[in-house]
């Protein structure tokens, strides 16, 4: 058993082959997942049904499991904030956050240091969420990772 709350074994194993700088993108159901993201990342669909998982659910689990070092939300092509981007920020207060407006996002997704695509159910609007995984900091003297 593991002592983490993620358990799903697939998204561990994916977690486990990114490194500090490798961004994961949690997306709402509506996104383009076959056209807007990098061909090369691994793809965990967790979108069993409308409103499950949402990306708060994913980014909960998530926040402990990796270090998030900062996060950049899809926003609409007139710039205009959610009501999610501050869920999300409430999860992992302190993380700087960038606001992309959609087609500029779809296009950043698509970038090679994308490693992980976990797709939701989530049905809010512009619920998208990049994260960047951050290092761990060993206070043993063994280094930084």
């Amino acid at each position: 058993m593991l002592l983490i709350k993620c358990m799903h074994p697939q998204l561990l194993s994916a977690l486990a082959k990114l490194g500090h700088g490798s961004w994961i993108l949690i997306s709402d159901g509506g996104y383009p997942h076959a056209t807007a993201s990098n061909p090369y990342s691994e793809k965990v669909f967790l979108n069993l049904s409308q409103g499950v998982l949402n990306v708060t659910q994913i980014l909960e689990v998530l926040k402990e499991t990796i270090p998030v070092e900062a996060a950049a939300v899809m926003t609409p092509p007139d710039g205009a904030m959610q009501p999610v981007f501050d869920e999300y920020k409430s999860v992992i207060p302190g993380t700087p956050f960038e606001y992309i407006k959609q087609f500029d996002f779809y296009e950043r997704a698509k970038e090679s240091n994308v490693g992980l695509l976990i797709a939701s159910g989530d049905v809010r609007n512009y619920a998208n969420l990049l994260i960047k995984v951050g290092f761990v900091r060993h206070s043993e003297g063994k280094g930084n990772y």
